[in-house]
């Protein structure tokens, strides 16, 4: 037992190590190819947000102290490529470099950004960068993927990527030590990307201490309070959403707001943007259940309020 479980750390780190080549390889082909660059990158896109295998998890979930272990598994107990190589890049970031410095080479490509904040989450928050244009410039690359791939299990009703969600909420948000090594304009850009997704990824226990780390807004003597700020978000993604069972589970996982204390131009804005769901044709043109959860939200928020908008 003891030999076994000493040649599973070199087994596991060589198999994150082929990964890795593999993925500095495709990134050098896109890098050398701008005919094949989006494909290429789409492509290393789909294979790093593929769930794990069984022959591959035999390999990586050894009982080594380096290794990755089930507790450690992606949400719901889904384990996906992109959770395995964040996490090795934290224990070994000479590995991740060479592909860092390549997506810095490709960074205005499309799936760019998406594969940083994959691969990366974890790496920015544990390293030390001096530059503070560098820094920035990773902090919002990773804003950017991070929305651009949400919106991805947005569409498709799934919610593949909801290990990223959980560590930008619970190990960076609610953990000032790391929120605070990136700018404070990154800070508030990460708050804004929470408060949109925090009730799709089913996160709203948590939604009184996510309140309480929001960051000190410029504008904020104008708009209000975090909550304020959550809610105008809010109200902003509800109107953009067009997939039937994502818009009724955020109608249903709004009802928390009830009691929450509100600007009235804050207030109206959610009452408003509610109310926009409640009748048939334009310029939302919700479907029956949309509409009667729409109304369902309206009363349990406004109860004995009439809703002349």
């Amino acid at each position: 037992m003891q030999q076994q479980e000493a040649s599973s750390r070199p087994q596991s780190s060589a198999y994150l190590n082929k990964l890795s080549l593999e993925i500095e390889k495709k990134l050098q082909r896109a890098l050398a190819s701008p005919s094949q660059r989006r494909n290429l990158l789409q492509e290393l896109f789909a294979d790093i947000a593929l769930e794990v295998d069984d022959r591959a998890k035999d390999i990586i979930l050894s009982r080594d102290e380096d290794a990755i272990t089930p507790a450690e598994y992606g949400a719901n107990g889904r384990l996906c490529f992109y959770d395995v190589l964040a996490d090795y890049y934290i224990r070994s970031p000479d590995s991740g470099k060479p592909i860092l410095d390549l997506i810095v080479q490709l960074w205005s490509q499309s799936f760019a950004s998406h594969i940083f904040s994959l691969l990366f989450h974890k790496w920015l928050f544990e390293v030390q960068l001096d530059n503070a244009e560098v820094q920035l410039r990773y902090s919002s690359a990773l804003v950017q993927g991070a929305t651009n791939v949400f919106w991805m299990d947005i569409q498709s009703n799934t919610r593949c990527f909801q290990s990223l969600f959980q560590y930008l909420l619970d190990e960076v948000t609610l953990e000032s030590t790391r929120l605070k090594k990136i700018p404070i304009q990154a800070q508030r850009d990460l708050y804004l990307l929470l408060s949109r997704f925090i009730f799709f990824y089913n996160s709203v226990e948590k939604f009184e201490s996510f309140l309480k780390q929001c960051p000190v807004f410029p504008n904020s003597f104008l708009i209000g309070g975090p909550a304020d700020i959550l809610v105008i978000e809010l109200a902003d993604q509800l109107q953009k959403l067009k997939v039937e069972p994502v818009l009724l589970h955020y109608l249903s996982q709004v009802k928390i707001l009830r009691g929450m204390e509100l600007r009235m131009a804050t207030s109206t804005r959610l009452k408003t943007c509610l109310y926009s769901f409640t009748s048939p044709g334009g310029p939302m043109y919700p479907t029956r259940a949309v509409r009667h959860a729409a109304w369902d939200a309206l009363d349990f928020l406004f109860p004995g309020v009439t809703h002349d908008i």
